[in-house]
């Protein structure tokens, strides 16, 4: 493990080798803490990643938890099934095994959530405490996860949530960005957009989501046992605005194609993917946007980069501009 400035502060991180954990912990490593990561192959984990304590281990395993999490503050709550495998079947107990750990060793639980767990019904403006009517899947497990972790809030358990629009960055695999709208690897002549024009849509870049996650882990105790927030992130309030960034990153004008949503049955069977995208049509449909008034009550502001900045990184990530 590299040197690092001790603030005698561990965090457990599930999921480290993904997007929004990676970032986590990358950023509280930066801050001084102490990184311990499970993984199922610790060995080559650590390989692609020497700054962290790797352990050996499975989160869908309580006793490897436990066993990662013996003297942590915070266990960061972001490991999901790769490809969306058998996501339905084993994100629940995953997340009992956090819970689990966080009650016996006294740490905060912290969970990026999405805008899933709502329903049409409370678009377009949700709040935090909108009610969750979800018409998905998905949707469904998400409220179920929430639940959980408010009840062991409620048992003594501290939680913090923060919800996020559609996330891209560096190291966004499944999302709109880099599935939908883009096609990794390849120059940029045309975009494929989702939703249609005058259909708002929030987006959220994942290192502001991170560094989001990680002033409010700062805070601790200052806040609620029970902490939920909502981000900002970029509001795109015509539909049109991603296509405009990626227009001026890559420098000049681009072909903008409908999403071919008929598609998305016949290729379901097959890529899991294609699924999950599938049931989130509702989100393109009605202009969805989550305010920020709570995090900034807390914060003072929300961590933002500018857009264009946020796409061009995104797209060098994804192999979609020319190297220099």
């Amino acid at each position: 493990m590299t040197e690092q400035t001790n603030t005698g502060k561990t965090a457990l991180v599930l999921g480290a080798t993904g997007g929004i954990g990676g970032a986590v912990a990358r950023g509280l490593a930066a801050r001084g803490w102490r990184i311990r990561a499970l993984n199922r192959n610790a060995a080559e984990a650590a390989r692609r990643e020497p700054g962290f304590d790797w352990v050996q281990g499975d989160a869908m395993q309580a006793g490897d938890v436990l066993k990662a999490a013996a003297g942590v503050e915070v266990i960061v709550h972001a490991v999901n099934p790769p490809g969306y495998r058998n996501w339905g079947q084993l994100v629940l107990p995953m997340l009992d095994s956090t819970i689990a750990a966080a009650k016996a060793v006294g740490a905060r639980i912290v969970l990026p959530g999405t805008v899933y767990n709502f329903g049409p019904d409370v678009l377009p403006n949700v709040t935090e405490d909108s009610p969750q009517h979800p018409q998905t899947r998905k949707g469904a497990i998400r409220v179920e996860m929430e639940r959980r972790l408010k009840a062991a809030a409620e048992a003594g358990t501290p939680v913090i949530i923060l919800r996020a629009g559609d996330f891209f960055g560096e190291r966004v695999t499944n999302s709109w960005f880099s599935q939908g709208v883009v096609k990794p690897g390849k120059p940029v002549a045309s975009v494929t957009n989702p939703g249609r024009a005058g259909i708002g849509h929030q987006w959220a870049y994942l290192p502001d989501v991170a560094e989001t996650m990680i002033r409010l882990i700062e805070k601790g105790d200052a806040l609620p046992t029970f902490a939920v927030y909502h981000m900002r992130g970029h509001w795109d309030g015509d539909g049109q605005q991603m296509i405009g960034a990626i227009e001026r990153v890559v420098g000049h004008r681009v072909k903008a194609k409908s999403f071919p949503w008929w598609i998305l049955p016949l290729a379901a069977p097959f890529v899991p993917l294609m699924k999950e995208l599938r049931e989130m049509r509702y989100l393109w449909k009605v202009p969805l946007q989550m305010r920020n008034d709570k995090l900034l009550a807390v914060l003072g502001e929300e961590p933002h980069t500018p857009i264009d900045e946020a796409v061009k990184t995104s797209l060098a990530a994804l192999g979609c501009l020319p190297a220099r």
